[in-house]
Parts: C-alpha cells; structure tokens; sequence
C-alpha cells in the first residue's frame, strides 16, 4: 500500500526528544525555503568544530520525504532561524535537554525527558545578563588549562551576549566550569552559565551537540 501524506511544514521535537542537522557540505540558510538566503555555513565553526544546527521542522513533498528543514542558527541575533536544504543536511535523534532557571540559579538536564542532574550555577550581572530563550549545544571545547576559569570543559550554546556584543566571536555563551567555585549560586558572570566542575565533567560527557537549552528568566 503507498503511504500518502500532506505537504508543507511539519514541527519537529518534544520534551523527550530533539533532532540535530549536522552539515555535509557548505550550506546557505534561507528566511524561505529556496528564498532570500541570509546566511552562509561551512563544515567547521571559527573552532573548527563540526557545524551543527538544532532542528525544529521540517518541510515535506509530495514524496513524504523532508525537502527542507527549519532550524536554529548559532548567529546574532539570538533566536533566529532559517531553512536548510535536506539534501545538505545528516539529521539525528537526541534525547538530552537543558534547562536554565536564571532566577533561582538552577540548571536541570534531562535524559528522554527525565530530569538525571539538578545543579546550583551561577549566571550572568544585571549588567551582563545571561540571554533568555531557547537555544541548543553548537560545540563542546575542552581549555588547554582545567584550572582556568572554564575549568575542564566548555558546552557551548547558539547564545550571544545581548550587550558584550565586541568580544571576541561576538560574545558567544557556554556552560561551563570554574576555577572560582565560591561564585556558584551568584550573579556574577559575563553572561555565561558556571557549574562545579564535577557537575560540569559529568554533563559534559553525556550532552551532544543539537540538545536542545532553554533558559528561563
């Protein structure tokens, strides 16, 4: 029996899972699919890390296959997204998420949905406020120093710095370790989300890149 489906654009990912498109070939994103591209992406980030987008839907033909996907881009300002040619794109299942409660300064990562770690962090000043919305991992770096102020690990976020908007790469955002532990609970950061760094190290090692982060004022 042939399948039949509708055309059009379909939302993709839930609580338990997200999916994550990670680049074959240079890439244009397009506000349309097929229209008005805005934005250019090699295989590798400024980092060299492999280029990864988090997916949110996808448009089907006639064929019940994706012709495009919609997704979320790793560039200012925060929060935009464009479409993506399939064909250019390797799209897999995630089951990690993150979750940010800038308030209450608390971070709770999920596995299928499940909440497995619960952490006090320490956020951004009022001056440099952490950035809210919904976001995902790009890349994952490791400092050639553990004792410096990233600690042992850096999971970075498709976040910018609303206001440090000279730094270098444009003010990206992380999560990630620190070699001031005292600070945790505290806003005192330049925007970015510390952890201890035995929270870090254990989160580090079972996030992938395209889980999905949400931060909450």
């Amino acid at each position: 029996m042939s399948r039949s489906c509708t055309p059009g654009l379909k939302r993709l990912g839930s609580k338990s899972v997200a999916y994550a498109a990670v680049v074959q070939r240079p890439v244009h994103a397009y506000r349309r699919p097929g229209r008005h591209a805005f934005a250019r992406f090699g295989l590798k980030n400024v980092n060299g890390i492999t280029t990864v987008f988090g997916v949110v839907g996808k448009v089907v033909g006639r064929l019940c296959q994706p012709t495009w996907y919609h997704v979320q881009l790793p560039i200012r300002p925060n929060g935009v997204t464009g479409y993506v040619r399939a064909a250019d794109l390797w799209v897999t299942k995630v089951r990690t998420r993150i979750e940010v409660d800038v308030s209450a300064r608390r971070l709770t990562f999920f596995r299928s949905g499940r909440p497995v770690v619960r952490a006090t962090i320490a956020v951004g000043t009022s001056a440099t406020p952490t950035p809210i919305g919904r976001f995902y991992v790009n890349q994952e770096l490791i400092p050639t120093d553990a004792s410096g102020p990233f600690g042992p690990g850096a999971i970075g976020i498709s976040a910018f710095s609303n206001v440090l908007t000279g730094w270098t790469q444009g003010g990206p955002v992380a999560i990630h370790g620190t070699n001031e532990p005292s600070l945790i609970g505290r806003a005192i950061s330049n925007g970015c989300i510390r952890l201890q760094n035995t929270v870090l190290r254990r989160i580090f090692s079972a996030t992938s890149t395209g889980t999905p982060v949400v931060v909450h004022p």
